[in-house]
């Protein structure tokens, strides 16, 4: 077949299309022919069919020559050259635009966006235990982007502790580095988001923080990058919903991130004005009141953890649920985030943990309290072997490993407490709740700032009347 195929074409481009379109029937014609071509991976000759229907649909037809244009910038694409692709993807934009088919406009722009590097943004995210650096690309839905997240890597350690010379050098290593892991992406620096996290602010007093924030200054390539020291608890809680919920969910789903100095969360209403919850409790907070300090042996801490943990979601949590419970009552999908969460589904499904949303039960929550409490040993090594993908079993043994370099046996016992009484106090809200952990979720605010401020550009360019081509 691949014989009689390979003699017809030759002898169709050395007879009826080796010469230059004579007109523009026989234009579309060449045209038609090598968008089929390049569906047979046939990009060569494509370009050449294209090249000789040019000239007969120039100054004739702008619908056919836009579509010449497009069809050329896509077989140089799939030839991997981008210099040409561009050319003929921007003056079959233009030409669309022109004729005014914006749908035609928007997608090849979308191309254009894709090839020169302008969906992809950068966020580093500084927070009083570790930096968290995300790489995320533009996903558009219908009116607005999402984000599809590229790769993300978390520098653990103790990067915010001042040394014996009160020197902040372990953190200006940790930023380079996660500055230096951006230089392959070639983003812009328009497009990188650097901000401290707002438990920086309770870990560290004023004077440290400015010491802190001119340390790691001196550490960006250009003066071009800053770094933001403005996030507050209420802030952050909004950039967490916008990059942790699709848009498309907001009417149904509200969001709730465990962390390390407060639990917080919240909602977006139809008029997508944010409604905010705000704890100041979080993982490590919770640990420091119940054994301030640090000695409690394991007996000692459990007993206390469970009569502080019920106390302070009563005090804490619940008046706040309370106050938002019209809104909250309506959103029966609770998205979850936070290192407790992580570590609850990496021990009790580790199958599950190449999946972006996993569905977290009471009976979950119960069990990993109870494992915690009573069996912590089981609950920290589960059998992998029944894992038989090796790509499943992979990120399995990633997750695992991450968990257990993050979180200690008091960390787990609290949190697992707190997980669970959190829960509890938002299925008083409403009937059927469902919480979902959302996998990287954790990048926090770099997600909602990326999304807020392309769908800011878009929005304010469509409103123009434009084509949003930043």
């Amino acid at each position: 077949m691949k014989i009689v195929f390979s003699f017809l074409f030759c002898l169709f481009t050395t007879g009826l299309f080796a010469q230059e379109a004579r007109n523009l029937t026989q234009a579309i014609q060449y045209v038609k022919l090598a968008n089929t071509l390049r569906e047979l991976d046939k990009s060569p000759a494509a370009i050449d069919l294209l090249e000789r229907a040019l000239p007969a649909v120039q100054s004739k037809n702008l619908y056919w020559t836009a579509i010449a244009n497009e069809l050329l910038g896509l077989c140089y694409k799939d030839q991997t050259d981008s210099a040409q692709a561009l050319n003929y993807l921007r003056q079959a934009r233009s030409q669309y635009a022109q004729l005014k088919y914006v749908a035609s406009a928007w997608a090849v722009n979308e191309i254009i966006r894709d090839l020169s590097g302008k969906n992809l943004y950068a966020g580093v995210q500084i927070g009083s235990t570790d930096i968290r650096v995300a790489i995320l690309k533009t996903d558009y839905e219908t009116d607005f982007y999402e984000k599809d997240v590229q790769k993300t890597f978390v520098i653990p350690n103790s990067l915010l502790v001042a040394d014996a010379s009160s020197s902040f050098k372990t953190g200006q290593t940790a930023l380079r580095t996660s500055l230096d892991s951006l230089l392959q992406y070639s983003i812009p620096t328009e497009r990188i988001f650097i901000a401290f996290t707002s438990d920086v602010d309770k870990s560290l007093t004023p004077a440290e923080k400015k010491r802190l924030y001119n340390e790691l200054v001196q550490s960006l390539p250009n003066k071009a990058l800053t770094i933001d020291t403005t996030l507050t608890d209420k802030r952050e809680a909004e950039l967490f919903t916008i990059g942790a919920i699709p848009r498309k969910v907001w009417p149904s789903t509200s969001s709730l991130s465990l962390g390390n100095t407060s639990t917080i969360g919240g909602y977006f209403d139809d008029k997508q004005s944010f409604h905010g919850i705000n704890v100041p409790i979080g993982l490590q907070t919770l640990v420091n009141r119940i054994d301030p300090r640090g000695t409690l042996r394991t007996d000692a801490f459990k007993r206390e953890a469970e009569q502080l943990v019920q106390t302070l979601v009563d005090s804490a949590m619940s008046p706040q649920l309370t106050a938002n419970k019209a809104g909250l009552g309506k959103r029966n999908t609770i998205g979850l985030s936070g290192d407790i969460a992580l570590a609850l589904t990496t021990y009790l499904h580790p199958d599950r943990a190449g999946i972006k949303a996993v569905p977290i039960t009471m009976e979950d929550a119960e069990q990993f309290k109870q494992l915690a409490l009573n069996h912590y040993q089981r609950l920290t090594r589960p059998d992998l072997g029944l894992i038989t993908d090796p790509t499943q079993r992979s990120e399995a043994e990633e997750a695992l490993g991450s968990v257990q370099s993050q979180l200690n046996e008091k960390q787990i016992i609290a949190g697992a407490l707190w997980l669970e009484a959190v829960m509890k106090a938002y299925n008083k809200l409403a009937t059927r709740t469902r919480f979902v952990f959302i996998k990287n979720a954790d990048i926090g605010w770099v997600a909602g700032k990326f999304l807020e401020t392309i769908n800011g550009e878009y929005e304010s360019t469509i409103a123009k009347g434009a084509l949003y081509t930043r």
